[in-house]
Order: structure tokens, then C-alpha cells, then sequence
């Protein structure tokens, strides 16, 4: 891996998990979803016009496949994203999330791709299975009522593996312009969501008004973090980008313990560590 992409990887998990923490913050639904899609779309749509125009795009069906099928994934995931930080600790669903990502691509090529297990992937699977185990709080966890947390933070993890996969194909096979790719899924998102936020335009305004700066700030970092994915990902193997983009993990743990005071600090801190470990190993194998 080049210097150029790694520094691009790192700062991508940065913008990811402070725009993961910002949502956190707001502690709102589907509103709060729309208004930072709504910011995405005003915010970046003179850099697509110019791109559109300096740039000879051939646009056909395959080009418009990927970006509804990244909108309709990315909105799922937005969507059990705000409702599982409504649910549990930052610091315990973000570095679910995004640890079981990895793990499910891995897992899910073996049985479509007819890859094998080595022993080193296999190490590398316990390392983030025995990480989740940690930091939900092991046995506790039945009894603490952390179970549905985890849950939507697997979930989550099943929608991160699917994004990467169709969009990694998108840029790379298909050599789609990140930039493109990411702004029609953002904007597929905001003219889904759309007909259901003028039904609750009144939580729409509330929202607006006390959650301004978390929604402008979402809709600022959330492409611009995975854009810099996606480029990274047109030069790079994904089996590189995506267990270096993990150290996000860690990042939010942090961020969960010390901004938001959310109890566990230093295990889930740990776990995060043993987590992105985990997905290296997986990488490397």
C-alpha cells in the first residue's frame, strides 16, 4: 500500500467516526437522516456539475443499477444506524459495526467466491468474535439487556459489507467517478426519504433547529470520509483499504468513553484494539 493511500484511509476514519459521533449527538430518526442528506445534496452538487462538465461520462443502465442499488443499501444502513444509537452506547455499536464488516466479507467469501480459510483468517475471526464478546460485556450481556444493541450493530455490519462490495465493483470494475457514485446514492437517499419527511415536517423544523450543526456536519463529512474510500479503492485492493479503514474503530471507542461519558471506557477501548487486530489478520490472510 502507498503512502498516499494510507494517509487518505486514516483520514477518512477520522471524518468517519466523527461524523458517527455527531449522529450519536443528535438522537434523532429518519428526520435527521434527510436533513443531512438534504445538506449532502446542496452541498456537493457544483463539484458533480463541474465534474460533469470537464469530464466526457459515458452514463448508461449499468451506472444508474449501481448508484440505486448503493442508495437503497446506504439508506437501510443510515436508517439502523440513527435507530441503534437511539438503542445503545456509541462505543459499543460503532466498533460493532464496523468490525463485523470485514468479518462478514470474509465469512461470505467462502461460500460465494469458493474461497478458503486459512488458519491465519481463521485466528484472525476469533480475534474479532472474542472482541464483540468483550465488548458488550460477555455473559453480562443477557443480563444487562445489550442484546439488541449488538444487534442492530451486526445488522449495520451486514450493510457495510454490502456497500463495499457493490461500490468497490462500481469504481474499480466499471471505473465509475467516486465522486458521481457516492452523490447519486445521497441523492437517491434524500428523494426516498423525502415524501415521509413532509408527513413530519413539524419534527423536521424541531429537528432543524436544535440538531442544526450535527445535520451539517454529517452531510459535509459522511461523502467526503467515503470518497476518499472509493478513491483510495481505485489504485488500492480492497483486502488493504478496508482493514486499514478500521482503525475508525478505535477512534469512536475513544470518542464514545471521554466526549460522550458512556461507562465501559477502558474494555471497550481494548476490545476495539483486539478488534482491529482482528480484521488485520483477516486482511493479511
Amino acid at each position: 500500500m502507498s503512502l498516499v493511500a494510507l494517509i487518505l484511509i486514516i483520514v477518512s476514519a477520522f471524518m468517519h467516526a466523527t461524523w458517527n459521533f455527531l449522529a450519536k449527538r443528535s438522537d434523532s430518526g429518519f428526520v435527521f437522516v434527510w436533513l443531512y442528506l438534504g445538506v449532502c445534496s446542496i452541498f456537493y452538487a457544483p463539484f458533480v456539475i463541474g465534474l460533469v462538465i470537464v469530464e466526457n461520462f459515458t452514463f448508461g443502465w449499468i451506472e444508474v443499477g449501481f448508484m440505486a442499488g448503493s442508495a437503497l443499501i446506504h439508506l437501510v444502513y443510515a436508517l439502523l444506524l440513527q435507530k441503534g444509537y437511539q438503542v445503545g452506547d456509541f462505543s459499543l455499536i460503532y466498533p460493532i459495526a464496523r468490525g463485523s464488516g470485514p468479518l462478514l466479507v470474509a465469512v461470505a467469501a467462502i461460500f460465494i467466491y469458493n474461497e478458503r480459510l486459512t488458519l491465519i483468517g481463521a485466528i484472525g475471526i476469533a480475534f474479532i468474535l472474542f472482541s464483540i464478546f468483550l465488548i458488550t460485556g460477555g455473559f453480562q450481556m443477557l443480563k444487562n439487556a445489550t442484546l439488541l444493541p449488538v444487534g442492530y450493530g451486526l445488522m449495520i455490519g451486514f450493510m457495510i459489507a454490502g456497500y463495499t462490495l457493490l461500490d468497490k465493483g462500481a469504481v474499480s470494475a466499471y471505473a465509475m467517478s467516486p465522486l458521481l457514485l457516492n452523490y447519486g446514492s445521497f441523492l437517491g437517499q434524500f428523494l426516498l426519504l423525502t415524501p415521509f419527511a413532509k408527513k413530519q415536517w413539524g419534527q423536521v423544523r424541531e429537528t432543524w433547529k436544535f440538531h442544526r450543526k450535527e445535520a451539517i456536519g454529517v452531510g459535509i463529512l459522511a461523502p467526503l470520509a467515503y470518497m476518499l474510500v472509493l478513491t483510495t479503492m481505485v489504485f488500492t485492493p480492497v483486502s488493504y483499504v478496508a482493514p486499514v479503514r478500521e482503525i475508525s474503530i478505535l477512534i469512536g471507542a475513544v470518542m464514545g468513553a471521554y466526549l460522550l461519558k458512556e461507562g465501559f471506557g477502558k474494555r471497550r477501548i481494548i476490545a476495539s484494539i483486539t478488534m482491529f487486530i482482528g480484521v488485520v489478520i483477516v486482511a493479511l490472510s
